[in-house]
């Protein structure tokens, strides 16, 4: 397995499995918003996304998405992990663990100062790997969330 940094070049293998991620969520396929939203991230470098690939062919084995924030506290750039994905037959291949330890190396040459990521509460699996690379529940903040409507 390989990690690579996603460019514009990996939008069509990036899309369907970008898709799939959003529909275990819950959400609608959307596949033409779905590559235009992940082209405009791209285009702008709003985020950045690292692609796991086999090692034999081009076949997306998973992919996870940082957006840059800041803390002014600190002074520094913060990350936060916002989508991280394996494909249903990659699974239990260290898949995830090899994209979070290429961001978090990201997060130290860039000198940030930490990286943060948000899961449903009941997704087990989930905290478990989190915490084996080292996230640590956040005991000191509680995060609230403010719903933006059309009205």
């Amino acid at each position: 397995m390989r990690i690579v940094q996603a460019t514009l070049e990996h939008l069509d293998l990036l899309t369907p499995l970008f898709v799939k991620y959003r529909e275990f969520y819950g959400e609608l396929p959307f596949p033409d918003s779905s590559k235009a939203f992940l082209e405009k991230r791209l285009r702008r470098k709003e985020s950045v996304i690292y692609l796991a690939l086999a090692d034999e062919e081009d076949k997306l084995l998973g992919f996870c998405q940082l957006y840059p924030s800041y803390s002014s506290l600190a002074l520094k750039r913060v990350w936060i992990l916002n989508d991280i994905y394996v494909a249903e037959d990659a699974r239990r291949q260290l898949v995830a663990d090899r994209l979070l330890q290429t961001a978090k190396n990201m997060a130290k040459e860039t000198n940030a100062v930490r990286m943060r990521v948000s899961t449903s509460l009941d997704n087990e699996v989930a905290h478990k790997v989190y915490e084996s690379i080292g996230f640590t529940v956040d005991e000191q903040f509680k995060n609230y969330t403010l719903p933006i409507s059309k009205d």
